[in-house]
């Protein structure tokens, strides 16, 4: 797609929004509805490519997918976690889909070969390769990433233990398949875990799905194995919290009011407390049962300060291209490991920055990015990465002349992104 021109506003925002379902909850819910005996259907579920790439890997295995993308629902109907035979999966640049699956796929009979873009072949997968061969598991790969052929014979299960500061979905699919092993698994983490939400939202879903599970602090996993999934019959998903964040952060820098429907105080996912990092920073935020509310600040006259992002780590770009028009310094901190994502994301963030005319300084784990009293026209790479376009893209709503180089990577997790910010964002123009 050519370059896309974000046009500011001349007045706050202010408007009610609807985001898609969140993509880690809808790639949990497939994989589980295939781990179930009988038919689940996901409700407000997300399609983009990453959840079409797991669901279309799940048909291919033999368990029937059908779905409605204009009424967003999923239909699949469950074979107990009984992949058989021999499959060619492609998996684009779908994380959670090859992490899930690459465990998933242990528990079943064949041989299957897995695979990805070029930069998932650079995403390093060792851990928890090293953790399933631990368990059994014959996986071939020549550097611990993509490419893998898997020959599967079953997990009996046992101990195991894998690091909790490389990436959490490592540790979410070992729970993911663990009801299904013979024996069960008891995982130990070695050294701090990181995302901590994440596997806490994947227990959680655990639990609704109908497998019990325990764990003493998030250091130790005990989960029963023999255990069987309860299918749903209707199985709601929320919107997805990475995604509302664009939205708050353009009331935010605005000092408009948005308000997301649907996603309330009680949400799985971790990220709606990105909303406490906009009241730090000088918004006023209303969470109810059924909706999270923004109000920035008048004039948009944010707030600085310092930041742990580890646990929210998929919001850090939407602080980071907000961070500009604060009236001090923002310090971002312990995101080291979001290096590791679709692009290393904090080298990305201070080369655009700069490219902007920020005075930014890259950290080991995380950046310190001072306030600018004029922002530069500049034309934004976004690295295919589907977050660097839609965080700076509210940089845009506020300072002119900001392009957005490669729109269309946001059909990974929001492909009509930019459509509904024009229409949130043409009313206060």
């Amino acid at each position: 797609m050519p370059n896309l021109l974000i046009h500011p506003v001349a007045r706050p925002i202010d408007a009610t929004v609807r985001v898609p379902g969140s993509k880690s909850i809808t790639n949990r819910a497939l994989l589980l509805a295939a781990l179930c005996e009988g038919t689940s259907r996901l409700e407000g579920a997300l399609f983009s490519d990453d959840t079409r790439y797991m669901s279309e890997a799940l048909s291919q295995l033999g368990v029937p997918v059908t779905f409605d993308r204009n009424k967003e629902w999923f239909q699949i109907e469950g074979q107990g976690g009984r992949f058989q035979g021999d499959a060619e999966l492609f998996l684009g640049n779908a994380g959670t889909a090859v992490r899930f699956l690459t465990a998933a796929l242990c528990l079943g009979e064949g041989t299957f070969n897995l695979d990805g873009v070029p930069r998932m072949r650079q995403r390093p997968i060792g851990d928890l390769l090293g953790a399933l061969r631990s368990l059994g598991a014959k996986i071939l790969s020549a550097n611990e990433c993509l490419p893998l052929e898997i020959e599967a014979r079953g997990l009996r299960g046992g101990d195991v233990s894998i690091r909790g500061d490389a990436s959490s979905q490592f540790l979410s699919a070992l729970l993911l398949v663990a009801p299904k092993t013979r024996e069960g698994l008891e995982i130990s983490i070695d050294g701090p875990l990181f995302s901590k939400p994440y596997v806490e939202m994947t227990l959680s879903m655990l639990s609704q799905w109908g497998a019990t599970s325990s764990n003493e602090n998030l250091e130790r996993f005990h989960i029963p194995g023999g255990q069987n999934f309860v299918a749903q019959e209707k199985y709601q998903i929320e919107p997805d919290a990475s995604g509302a964040s664009y939205f708050f952060a353009a009331a935010a820098v605005t000092g408009g009011k948005v308000r997301v429907k649907n996603l309330g105080k009680d949400a799985l996912q971790g990220d709606v407390e990105f909303v406490e990092v906009l009241a730090q920073m000088g918004c006023v935020v209303k969470k109810g049962k059924h909706f999270i509310e923004v109000r920035g600040p008048e004039n948009g006259a944010l707030r600085g300060g310092s930041f742990d992002m580890n646990a929210i780590s998929d919001t850090v770009m939407t602080v980071a291209a907000i961070a500009p028009f604060a009236s001090e310094p923002v310090e971002i901190t312990n995101v080291a490991h979001i290096r590791g994502k679709e692009t290393d994301r904090l080298k990305a963030l201070s080369t655009e920055l700069a490219r902007l005319g920020v005075k930014v300084e890259e950290r080991p784990d995380g950046l310190l990015i001072q306030p600018a009293k004029k922002l530069k026209r500049a034309a934004i790479k976004t690295y295919d990465d589907h977050r660097m376009a839609m965080s700076f893209a509210i940089t845009g709503l506020k300072s002119p002349g900001v392009e957005i180089r490669d729109p269309g990577c946001v059909a990974k997790t929001f492909p009509d992104f930019f459509e509904r910010l024009e229409k949130v964002a043409a009313k206060a123009r």
